[in-house]
């Protein structure tokens, strides 16, 4: 938890309350379902939870606006970035239903409120909003494919609605169809070993593909 308290100072008590219960919930699901992997759960905070914040160094979402989470498995980035954003709208959507459960009973034990879940495949999905993020789930080629027309036209913030994709190690090929895309480096904000090749990428909505 201290990890936390690191890179993000001004926290509410609601907040870092929610914060430390991540552990011992992950901790607890983990054991009747398997979403994060054994190695990683004694690392949760800097594996997961504050890679998904990376997207909070790069976008802070405004009250009223609505984020997509695709493929969240176990509810990263959706559920880190709902309890920093508590005024923002989180779908968080998995094709896997025991993930979706493991999701539903850790935003239950929060107490979260901001959080709706789906279990289907992102092309069900019908709504558009201002931002998708994910963690690595697929080829960036293959990502925009499976969320055409869910990007909102509408702007409310600085950065061009669009994707906040988190990513590792050389993204010079699998980018190269995107020229429009941004690339925040994670260690530019956190000084851990572990965000060494790990990236934010900002694919705004009217991009070459």
């Amino acid at each position: 938890m201290e990890i936390i308290h690191k890179y993000f100072k001004n926290l509410s008590e609601t907040q870092i309350e929610q914060f430390s219960k991540l552990q011992d919930l992950y901790k607890d699901w983990n054991l009747k379902i398997n979403v994060v992997s054994r190695k990683d759960i004694d690392e949760l905070y800097l594996r997961h939870v504050l890679h998904s914040l990376g997207i909070a160094k790069v976008m802070s979402f405004k009250p009223g606006s609505n984020v997509l989470d695709v493929g969240t498995g176990g509810g990263f980035p959706g559920i880190p970035l709902a309890i920093l954003f508590p005024e923002t709208q989180f779908h968080l959507v998995d094709s896997i239903g025991k993930k979706i459960k493991v999701v539903n009973e850790v935003v239950a034990g929060l107490g979260i409120e901001n959080v709706k879940t789906s279990n289907c495949r992102v092309e069900e999905i019908k709504d558009t909003y201002d931002f998708i993020v994910s963690r690595a789930v697929a080829q960036m080629e293959t990502f925009v494919g499976w969320t055409k027309g869910r990007i909102a036209k509408k702007q409310n913030h600085d950065l061009k609605n669009g994707i906040l994709y988190l990513k590792g190690g050389d993204l010079t090929e699998e980018l190269k169809l995107y020229t429009s895309a941004t690339i925040y480096n994670l260690p530019d904000y956190f000084d851990e070993n572990f965000y060494e090749t790990k990236k934010v990428v900002h694919l705004g909505m009217k991009f070459k593909n």
